[in-house]
């Protein structure tokens, strides 16, 4: 009896700048060598390769994906009866000029946040003020995809905002948002929709010291309320902590390193995605 096929695409070395390229590929790799001992063959290809349209044929897909090109062209797949985790249309949702949104008017508690054309200057004075925070700053973030560099998230003040809204449309970056800073720690999660696996650390003490103080609860409704709306099965992000039962959050990202719980998280998503695979087959 022949094994279902799986193929693994790998995301695009430019979305995982730094040490994130390394990190990215093993959890992948990790999850791959799961799924072959639970009789899955597999196929791994890279994001530019997805990008020509070479896409090999498969029952499942392991999407790691983030530009645009290549999700537009996996899309279809989700209307074949194949499993696709995350599915295309979740990673577009992620880009920061639809997560924007797609979170708005939701309850989910996001910070205050202007998208506009990187080439159409800054908004007018009163509309900045109301994104300022006590030290009289905000943050400027592409609007497309999440950071490829450092200057693609920026701490600035109001009148360095010309200047560098030209370096992203030099840069061919079109989309800009200019968000409200949430005071307080922050912390960095992982999970998968299922609630199967959550788990968390302070960004500043790193996954080894012990967390800011949070509402549990309060943090994983707002994952996994925020990763339904988007439609993401494998995700993470960040959240600021003003006040231990009020988080905010501050970032989604679809399919990241789970690098600090690398060895626990790829065993688990292997399983669910088995489990989904199978469920969601045709046969």
């Amino acid at each position: 009896m022949s094994r279902p096929k799986m193929v693994a695409i790998y995301r695009r070395a430019s979305f995982s700048p730094k040490q994130h390229l390394q990190n990215d590929r093993a959890i992948l790799d990790l999850v791959v060598t799961h799924l072959h001992d639970m009789g899955w063959d597999e196929e791994r290809v890279d994001e530019d390769i997805v990008e020509t349209g070479r896409i090999p044929r498969a029952e499942l897909y392991l999407n790691m994906c983030q530009g645009a090109r290549a999700s537009e062209l996996l899309a279809p797949l989700e209307c074949d009866g194949v499993t696709v985790v995350n599915r295309a249309s979740s990673v577009l949702n992620c880009h920061r000029h639809r997560l924007v949104h797609h979170l708005a008017g939701t309850g989910i508690a996001f910070p205050r946040t202007i998208l506009l054309p990187a080439g159409s200057g800054p908004p007018a004075a009163e509309d900045l003020a109301e994104l300022l925070d006590e030290r009289g700053t905000l943050w400027l973030k592409r609007g497309d995809v999440h950071a490829e560099q450092a200057e693609d998230v920026i701490r600035l003040a109001p009148e360095e905002l010309d200047d560098a809204l030209t370096r992203f449309r030099a840069r061919g970056i079109a989309w800009a948002a200019l968000q409200h800073h949430v005071p307080g720690p922050v912390i960095k999660f992982y999970a998968l929709g299922d609630r199967s696996f959550f788990r968390y650390y302070g960004a500043d003490g790193g996954p080894k010291a012990p967390p800011p103080v949070v509402d549990r609860e309060a943090m994983m409704s707002l994952a996994f309320r925020a990763a339904e709306r988007l439609g993401l099965e494998v995700f993470g992000g960040d959240m600021a902590i003003p006040h231990p039962e009020e988080p905010v959050l501050i970032d989604i990202n679809d399919w990241p390193s789970f690098a600090p719980f690398r060895d626990e998280a790829s065993l688990t998503i292997a399983r669910y995605v088995n489990a989904q695979a199978r469920l969601r087959s045709p046969a």
